[in-house]
């Protein structure tokens, strides 16, 4: 079974310096129908202004990813954490027992464009953490490259949470295909550009639970960037 959300059914908030979409609920955007899928809580499709960004503010028992589409995003936190993340990164936080941060556009001209993803740990208490580390763009480009894991494997974050997050690149008109285990599930996010999953369309910014299935299979419609949630 694949429940599509469309791009357009997202939630929408606007403040000026910060244009976001929501794939689930968040803070003023309330909908009970979609308050995450499985440990997955949070999507948020940021946009935001040169200079501008997020003062600081605290997390706790979250899992946090930041995943940067355009510009580079400036980060801070009370566990020691911080740098600048671009293009080609993923940036890892654990709030745990509880963590203060910011988030500013490191630029002063350029519009920063990012995914602000949020996982539910499995379990509440744990010593904060920062972690951030670039991913192989080429290996994306030509399959799936894992992002974050439990395991820590093949080089990507490790988090608290039976999940794995992957990414791939393709060009118009190229496939892919990702095989699910028995009883996973998973929740496809297109982060640029549209793709068919198992014959239905995606626009950009769409998001599709997957239950049931036994393989993700992906054919680009026009160059696309897509996350592939693995869940438990």
């Amino acid at each position: 079974m694949i429940q599509v959300r469309a791009a357009e059914e997202r939630g929408h908030t606007d403040w000026g310096w910060l244009d976001s979409r929501h794939s689930f609920s968040f803070g003023e955007y309330h909908d009970p129908e979609h308050m995450g899928f499985r440990a997955l809580r949070v999507i948020n499709d940021d946009r935001v202004k040169a200079g501008a960004g997020f003062g600081t503010h605290g997390h706790r028992d979250m899992e946090i990813l930041s995943y940067v589409l355009e510009g580079a995003l400036e980060h801070k936190d009370s566990s020691g954490g911080g740098g600048v993340i671009r293009p080609g990164e993923i940036q890892f936080m654990r709030a745990g027992t509880g963590v203060t941060h910011s988030e500013y556009n490191h630029s002063q001209t350029e519009l920063v464009h990012f995914l602000q993803i949020w996982i539910v740990p499995d379990a509440r208490g744990l010593k904060p953490g920062f972690d951030q580390r670039p991913f192989d763009r080429e290996a994306a480009s030509r399959g799936f490259v894992l992002l974050a894991s439990q395991d820590g494997r093949e080089t990507s974050v490790q988090v608290h949470q039976d999940v794995e997050l992957w990414v791939t690149q393709l060009g118009a008109g190229e496939s892919r295909e990702l095989r699910l285990r028995p009883g996973r599930h998973a929740w496809l996010q297109v982060a640029r550009g549209s793709v068919a999953l198992n014959g239905q369309a995606l626009d950009e910014g769409a998001g599709a639970a997957v239950s049931g299935e036994e393989r993700l299979a992906l054919v680009a419609q026009e160059p696309a960037e897509v996350l592939v949630f693995d869940l438990a």
